[in-house]
């Protein structure tokens, strides 16, 4: 099997999976339904567009940097409408959005067919339309892709083993958090139920069905270098540095 590597960053992310009405949620890590419906929109598909291929591909996330759940408040324009001879005004709702803001994540995408994960690539590193973490108003940092690996045996392997991505000032503030996976899961397995599989993305009504996920903490990649590299250097504190009165960092 060959790897798919994505590094979803950037100042705000929103991947929901329960948005209803005036209230728009977002989970803590992206969504099976929110990658594949971003790569699709790389390579150019439309929202009518068959997306069968897609849901063949094994997927997980490694949390790498844990944003803030932040929420907006958004009114709109009252309008007014005519009805007969008569206008009348009508209220839009005040409505909730909430973001994950300063989150890092790791993204894994796995196929049998080296081809069709090339195929993702090239799309992700020149889309055919934006790029955009959940909502359209949340652009990624880039590079977005990691590029195809082989060296991994399957999508877990990759997330169990591939060096931590976060940012340089939280590995300051927490320099050797264990890290959480959230990862299809294998028929068997304790699992819990998520409803982000997008049987269709169509505009005449979108549809999900459930994925059956695992979720499990790893010892940090890094964490050898990280213990190497304070032998003879300055004394290190568990927990954060919020709090050290010396700390110029």
């Amino acid at each position: 099997m060959s790897v798919l590597l994505l590094q979803l960053a950037g100042p705000l992310q929103s991947w929901g999976d329960s948005s209803r009405f005036v209230r728009r949620e977002t989970r803590t890590e992206p969504t099976k339904s929110g990658v594949l419906g971003m790569l699709a929109s790389a390579q150019g598909r439309t929202r009518e567009d068959p997306i069968e291929d897609l849901l063949e591909l094994s997927f997980g996330v490694r949390i790498e940097q844990r944003g803030r759940i932040i929420r907006d408040f958004q009114t709109e324009k009252s309008l007014t409408r005519k009805r007969g001879s008569r206008e009348y005004d009508k209220t839009m709702p005040l409505t909730y959005r909430y973001y994950l803001s300063d989150a890092k994540f790791l993204v894994a995408v796995g196929a049998a067919d080296r081809g069709v994960l090339e195929s993702l690539n090239h799309a992700v590193c020149s889309p055919k339309w934006p790029l955009y973490l959940g909502r359209r108003s949340c652009p990624p940092e880039y590079p977005v892709t990691l590029g195809v690996h082989d060296e991994y045996a399957d999508v877990r392997e990759a997330l169990e083993h591939e060096s931590w991505k976060a940012s340089p000032w939280y590995r300051r503030r927490y320099p050797h958090p264990q890290l959480e996976i959230v990862c299809d899961a294998i028929e068997g397995e304790a699992s819990s139920e998520q409803m982000d599989i997008p049987v269709t993305f169509s505009q005449r009504g979108r549809r999900y069905a459930g994925r059956a996920v695992r979720r499990y903490r790893i010892d940090n990649p890094d964490l050898p270098s990280i213990r190497q590299s304070a032998v003879g250097g300055p004394p290190t504190f568990d927990g954060t540095d919020e709090d050290d009165p010396m700390n110029f960092a």
